[in-house]
């Protein structure tokens, strides 16, 4: 037996990246998977096909072993859709992944309305709208969310004020939640990543050259991250086995802090 057998997952912004390998581990551990995407559709039909041509089971045959739904989740009627649909096809949900997010370090002079509120809105308020839609499809058992974080929420580099803002705003809400839905049986945790090498990191030139050597020395265990530390991560918080954990900030950055 899967430590997952039977559970429902959804992930945000699993079309890539550190949301695709949560995807990918909750699915190997049994678990049916909601892969949200809000623009990348390709990369959300992949991750589905990846998890699906593996086979295995969700513990009810009738039911697929993974979907895509798309939804912004900084809107509240794609939330909302998004839980309406998932609703209609696994019947509830066990397991909340908020890893949708967004990054952009400018420098003082650069901060505008726009970069702000882009930030906020998807990173902080988009957190806190699909876990105000998300637990009310959680059963009188309880569930567990997690809450993707950064090291940049207590590192905060330079030209990052305003997204080292909204982690450390995640990390604030992660350990108020986790009080409020306790009583539900509801736990909530985050996992907070040092610099991993995704599709999003070379776009923004982070996990290459001189960035990613200086970020490598700095670092005990002399590397970056990968999607695939991400993941078991994910699976603990979300599996019995941290059944007694809440309302914790895990830091998985090679140590460095």
């Amino acid at each position: 037996m899967k430590k997952l057998d039977g559970k429902i997952a959804v992930v945000t912004g699993a079309s890539k990246g550190i949301g695709a390998s949560i995807a990918k581990h909750l699915a190997a551990e049994g678990a049916a998977v909601v892969v949200n995407y809000a623009s990348s559709k390709e990369g959300a039909d992949r991750v589905v096909e990846e998890i699906t041509s593996t086979g295995g089971k969700t513990g009810n045959s009738l039911l697929p072993k993974a979907i895509a739904i798309q939804a912004d989740v900084s809107k509240r009627a794609e939330v909302e859709r998004l839980f309406t649909q998932t609703q209609q096809v696994f019947g509830k949900l066990d397991i909340l992944v908020n890893n949708a997010g967004i990054y952009e370090d400018v420098s003082l002079e650069d901060i505008t309305e726009e970069h702000f509120h882009k930030h906020f809105d998807l990173n902080v308020l988009g957190l806190l709208l699909t876990t105000q839609q998300g637990v009310k499809h959680f059963g009188s058992e309880g569930g567990s969310i997690i809450n993707i974080s950064s090291i940049v929420s207590t590192l905060a580099p330079a030209t990052s004020s305003v997204y080292s803002a909204t982690k450390a705003a995640v990390d604030a809400v992660t350990k108020s939640l986790a009080k409020e839905l306790g009583p539900r049986n509801i736990r909530v945790n985050s996992i907070n990543p040092g610099v991993v090498e995704t599709e999003g990191t070379h776009t923004a030139g982070i996990a290459l050259g001189n960035f990613r050597k200086q970020v490598e020395a700095q670092t005990p265990l002399g590397r970056i991250g990968q999607p695939q530390d991400i993941g078991p991560a994910a699976v603990f918080f979300a599996s019995a086995d941290s059944a007694w954990i809440t309302g914790e900030t895990l830091h998985i950055s090679g140590g460095l802090r």
